[in-house]
């Protein structure tokens, strides 16, 4: 039943992830939290776990994904480039910073982050181009804040990056390339920063190495992947407005539904 259940998950993260093109860990770090909770996980390591269980799926969505935009010629290296330093310095911190944060913290931390998406989602606010990129210098200070808020969240980043690149005059789709291959850099650092801070927690179940429950990481991940075409299939055939108001209703509820813990 909970192998079903990480299925499932993976199924729905990654079509609506295909589908309003963002990242999967929005999904699957309250559901992980919610498994986990039932699963009767150590209370204080729940959410912890949830996090970088999610990031972990992350590296497999992020490669494919990657991968796909590359081949389409999308990606803008050079920016990435940029970027890279600061993300993996940035996502490393984050994921030491999330282990001294109180699980309590933590969870409502994310809460109020789902709730700031709900709202982009439902209303529709985008930067508007006003600059060129940066110095590389900005370019990975930049970086390494969006690495670590990814970090102590468990997302890919993109919520934050694809708004940063068009900002700076970056077309939406390249934006969006560029977001993902970003990802992958943010999601490995962040995995390996979460997986080393906890090693040292007693009482973590069998099958995780530190924060990650690799389980829930083979499951979810891979069908997320599968399914992620699917998504973005639909979404060139239905409105999408509609779609989008649900789905930041959804977000709302599961934000509200954190914070109360």
């Amino acid at each position: 039943m909970t192998i079903l259940i990480y299925l499932l998950l993976g199924v729905f993260a990654g079509f609506l992830g295909g589908l309003l093109g963002l990242g999967g860990g929005i999904v699957v770090v309250p559901a992980l939290f919610f498994i986990f909770r039932g699963l009767g996980f150590l209370p204080e390591a729940i959410m912890h776990m949830a996090v970088g269980t999610s990031l972990a799926t992350v590296v497999l969505t992020a490669t494919v994904s990657a991968w796909a935009h590359h081949r389409h010629g999308a990606v803008q290296w050079p920016a990435v480039a940029r970027f890279a330093p600061g993300i993996v310095i940035g996502s490393l911190a984050g994921g030491v910073l999330a282990d001294h944060l109180p699980g309590g913290a933590l969870r409502v931390f994310f809460g109020l982050f789902e709730l700031l998406i709900a709202a982009q989602l439902a209303f529709g606010f985008q930067a508007r181009p006003t600059r060129m990129l940066p110095s590389p210098g900005r370019m990975a200070a930049v970086g390494a804040g969006i690495g670590g808020l990814s970090a102590v969240l468990g997302i890919g980043g993109g919520t934050m990056t694809v708004p940063f690149l068009v900002w700076c005059n970056v077309g939406i789709r390249q934006a969006v390339a560029t977001s993902a291959a970003c990802g992958l850099p943010i999601a490995v650092a962040a995995t390996a920063s979460h997986v080393f801070a906890g090693l040292h927690t007693a009482g973590l179940p069998a099958g995780a190495t530190g924060y990650v429950y690799w389980p829930a990481v083979v499951v979810t991940g891979l069908a997320s992947v599968i399914f992620a075409p699917f998504g973005a299939r639909v979404a060139h055939a239905i409105p999408i407005t509609a779609l989008r108001w649900i789905f930041a209703t959804v977000l709302a509820t599961i934000g509200i539904r954190m914070l109360m813990g």
